[in-house]
């Protein structure tokens, strides 16, 4: 019998009583006290507060929570109990390489020659962390089959966003911008692909996949010419299945004068196993957060790297890292006239980029094999084991090896006891484990995108499976269970509908819309 799990909450009869940071205040309350200007500073400026401009100056105090230390401990440490992370258990979310991410790696980064540094510090004073970011670009070129890399962009949707103005520059520098204005995206692209071309300025066009739920190599001969820019895929691609044509695909862009893109997002099934640039793609962005284990989720904090092929790299975002072997010394050049320009402030996510070049230099070459070895191992086991469970299907090629990911389709469960994909997500939680993704790729009815990454022990994934097992058993037997589910967690079904179409994310907002000032009666105001 598989256990439930019972998440801590700070409640009474399902109201939430933690309620928001500014509603435990009391006006004039300090937890900290900002240290007063050394003697030296204040002899050589003055008032410091009188240098400050009027123009910047604020009008009124700025809205800040007057709670005290404890307070503001505790606070975050209850709402941390309430929540989950990889930490405390299996995050089987697809595409999203929820992976262990080692301490070690937090350590370091941690350090105070490391979380000390100051991007305005002068180039001489810092030149171990541009020869940390010189070698890791190396690395990642290396990786990826590409020349050269920028460590800039902060997320993948960025490095997305990166890589297509470099294709449009790069159309431009050939006069052929004019024309060139399409992306193609296959139908099971991330929504990401489409998104990030329409802000670099291009139109979208969208592909269908072969009933083996690969690209559809007539399609893409149909679609593409010679207003084509680029097509973007990931390979091995959403559905975990490696597109086994992506050479002829290759031969068919390049014919056309496009340029291939690859979304590094599932590269954690092919890592160091094969490059994006042998297979034929001139772009390749990297999500150093997932692939290569770093704390992510919630909107941050990410890195997302492109590497470019030796045509390309005039392109790259200023600055980038150099070494001069005739001075001996690392040092940024800003002189890059047909470069796309900064898209991030400084000189990228530097927390991250360490937490990833450990990362790397632990497990060397042969590691990063097993990395990929061992992420391939543990979906198949789960696609083949989960194939077999009533109510649940593999589509598109059962028959064919998945990579890091498998989508499970729920469809037959729906359609024989009214249970959804959303309703078996939200009954997975009762068990400590995280949800899959649900509804992605659209190709697919009722999609569970899992994705198990190499981190995970047999015994996990096990008990996953004996969760699954379950699930099934109680939607033939009572559905109801599932309807209403999540059961043993710090909040309950949500109202996602209305939480997509009337958020309330901040404190400002909070009190714009007129929300209940009591934090109890938002949780029942949002339906949680």
């Amino acid at each position: 019998m598989i256990e439930e799990f019972d998440q801590a909450v700070w409640k009474e009869k399902w109201k939430i009583l933690e309620p928001l940071i500014f509603e435990i205040g009391v006006k004039g309350r300090v937890g900290h006290l900002l240290p007063k200007p050394c003697k030296k500073v204040s002899k050589e400026v003055g008032d410091i507060l009188k240098i400050i401009p009027e123009k910047i100056k604020r009008k009124s105090p700025v809205e800040l929570p007057e709670v005290s230390e404890p307070q503001l401990v505790r606070h975050f440490l209850h709402l941390a109990q309430m929540n989950y992370a990889i930490d405390l258990g299996f995050y089987p979310l697809g595409s999203c390489t929820m992976k262990y991410n080692p301490k070690i790696n937090e350590e370091i980064a941690k350090m105070d020659k490391v979380s000390r540094l100051h991007p305005y510090q002068d180039v001489s004073t810092i030149q171990g962390a541009l020869e940390i970011m010189y070698h890791l670009e190396k690395m990642l070129a290396e990786i990826s089959g590409m020349i050269r890399v920028t460590l800039q962009p902060s997320a993948g949707a960025h490095g997305e966003f990166t890589g297509l103005c470099i294709i449009r520059k790069y159309h431009e520098e050939n006069g052929e911008l004019e024309s060139r204005r399409e992306i193609i995206v296959p139908d099971s692209a991330h929504g990401t692909n489409p998104a990030s071309a329409n802000m670099a300025g291009f139109s979208v066009v969208t592909i269908p996949s072969s009933e083996d739920g690969c690209v559809d190599l007539e399609a893409l001969r149909t679609a593409i010419g010679r207003q084509t820019a680029g097509l973007m895929l990931t390979n091995p691609n959403t559905l975990g299945i490696f597109e086994g044509d992506i050479l002829e695909i290759s031969e068919i862009v390049h014919d056309e004068g496009g340029l291939l893109y690859y979304d590094g997002a599932n590269l954690n099934g092919v890592l160091n196993k094969v490059r994006p640039g042998d297979m034929g793609f001139d772009v390749v962005h990297f999500n150093l957060h997932k692939t290569f284990s770093t704390p992510h989720g919630g909107g941050g904090p990410g890195a997302g790297p492109v590497g470019v092929k030796e045509e390309l790299v005039p392109y790259l975002p200023i600055p980038t890292v150099e070494y001069s072997e005739e001075k001996g010394r690392y040092y940024l050049d800003y002189n890059k006239p047909k470069s796309v320009g900064k898209v991030k402030g400084f000189y990228g996510n530097f927390g991250v980029i360490i937490r990833a070049y450990c990362y790397i230099l632990l497990l060397g070459a042969e590691g990063l094999n097993k990395v990929a070895e061992a992420a391939v191992l543990n979906a198949n086991y789960l696609a083949k084991k989960i194939n077999e469970i009533k109510g649940f299907s593999l589509p598109y090629a059962s028959d064919k090896p998945r990579k890091h990911e498998c989508v499970i389709s729920a469809s037959k469960l729906k359609a024989e006891t009214g249970v959804t994909a959303l309703d078996v997500a939200k009954r997975i939680l009762d068990f400590g484990m995280h949800a899959p993704v649900v509804y992605f790729p659209q190709i697919v009815e009722e999609a569970l995108m899992i994705e198990p990454t190499e981190t995970e022990t047999k015994e996990t994934l096990d008990r996953f499976l004996s969760v699954m097992q379950r699930i099934s058993d109680e939607a033939y037997n009572s559905p109801e269970m599932l309807h209403s589910a999540p059961h043993h967690t710090s909040v309950r079904r949500v109202d996602e509908v209305k939480a997509a179409r009337n958020p309330i994310l901040s404190w400002k907002m909070y009190k714009k819309q007129g929300a209940i000032t009591s934090s109890n009666s938002t949780a029942e105001t949002h339906n949680c």
